[in-house]
């Protein structure tokens, strides 16, 4: 049980580097166009599709990635507490 506890919180902490990186793509100009970008774009929106529908768009920045990430965080600090246990 603890491996699989683990194994999840390393998942957590590398798609968690994934969203980020997926974030300054889209500072860079055609960035999306690039292997990379496609790449990136094919593991991120999966999962940020479900949370476009809060329309957190607000001060010329998209906010649901922050929620991602915030929500990933959450769920690694109930991994590890019950890895902890």
């Amino acid at each position: 049980m603890a491996f699989v506890i683990l194994l999840l919180l390393k998942v957590l902490r590398i798609y968690s580097y994934i969203l980020v990186a997926y974030a300054f793509l889209s500072w860079v100009p055609n960035a999306h166009d690039s292997l990379i970008g496609r790449l990136l774009t094919s593991l991120v929106r999966p999962i940020l599709a479900p949370f476009q529908r809060f329309k957190l768009q607000f001060l010329g920045l998209d906010w649901i990635i922050v929620l991602v990430l915030f929500l990933i965080h959450l769920l690694s600090g109930i991994l590890a507490s019950l890895f902890y246990l």
